[in-house]
């Protein structure tokens, strides 16, 4: 009756259900599960801090090259910093290797307006018609 060693009377033993590993497992699932619903909603350029619209629409960036334009004015290429000549290089192979070129532009807010106009400009020279700009929706309080 003593001793505890999970053996019943007839000498067999009792499957027991650990409840500690269980409980380790659920929570590394959960962890990864939150790990990577996080990362689904990453763009593909430089951590900006984008102005807020009251219009914005959920994007779709598959397919799309991201543009920063970064508070002091450096241009990005996805998550690259690149030089005003190697952007223009760029933007022109990727018109002739893209079927369907898609350009996401995502500014500092505190970026010099003409800064992104520029790239802008540089995106349509290059004759691409799908520009989106990235932004903030907008909270009223």
């Amino acid at each position: 009756m003593h001793g505890g060693g999970g053996s019943s009377e007839g000498g067999k033993k009792r499957a027991r259900i650990e409840i500690i590993p269980l409980i380790d497992v659920i929570f590394f699932l959960l962890a990864t599960f939150v790990l990577f619903t996080l990362s689904l909603n990453k763009t593909g350029g430089l951590t900006v801090s984008l102005p807020t619209s009251e219009t914005s629409i959920p994007r779709d960036t598959a397919g799309t090259v991201t543009l920063s334009v970064t508070s002091e004015g450096s241009i990005a290429w996805n998550k690259d910093l690149i030089t005003l000549d190697e952007f223009l290089d760029r933007i022109q192979r990727y018109k002739l290797e893209e079927a369907d070129p898609r350009v996401l532009i995502n500014a500092d807010e505190r970026a010099l307006f003409a800064q992104v106009v520029y790239v802008v400009d540089q995106v349509r020279i290059a004759q691409i018609p799908k520009i989106y700009i990235e932004t903030r929706i907008f909270q009223s309080k």
